[in-house]
């Protein structure tokens, strides 16, 4: 019982610090790259004209791994669950890959391994600015001058 109860404290300890790196918890700068790692949840979307988007916000999850790999989830509520597009089939939206990160140009890269969109974003590179807002939010947008939409996430 002893021992269950030292487990259980161990798992309590170390889950209190996934959310911050011990240089971050003492204030130390990190990386970009270290703030980028681990999983993120949406908190908002902006549109293809920069305005955000206030009905039919999915909800999603993005993860960016030590290893590079990367992973986006985007579901849409029930009641645009029958949307379908190039890049969302019946209200979901996801691929995988690995990426490539240029913390002097603010430049992640996705390199698209698998999509639920097939031909159409496999085997692509979707080169992405990234910053971090002060309460450390994670701001991603289009590196394309034509684009203007952008999505806000936060760490869970």
């Amino acid at each position: 019982m002893k021992a269950i109860h030292l487990g259980m404290l161990a798992l309590l300890l170390a889950a209190s610090g996934i959310s911050q790196t011990p240089a971050a918890r003492k204030g130390i700068s990190i990386s970009g790259r270290e703030k980028l790692i681990g999983a993120w949840r949406l908190v908002s979307i902006a549109g293809p004209d920069g305005k955000p988007v206030t009905t039919g916000v999915p909800t999603g999850m993005l993860t960016y791994t030590r290893d590079g790999h990367v992973s986006v989830q985007l579901m849409y509520p029930e009641t645009a669950g029958s949307l379908s597009n190039e890049y969302v089939h019946n209200g979901y939206e996801a691929s995988f890959g690995s990426y490539d990160l240029n913390e002097a140009s603010h430049i992640v890269t996705h390199h698209v391994q698998g999509s639920n969109t097939r031909g159409l974003l496999v085997g692509k590179d979707l080169p992405r600015a990234y910053r971090f807002d002060n309460s450390g939010r994670l701001i991603i947008r289009s590196t394309r001058a034509d684009e203007h939409w952008s999505v806000v996430w936060e760490h869970y």
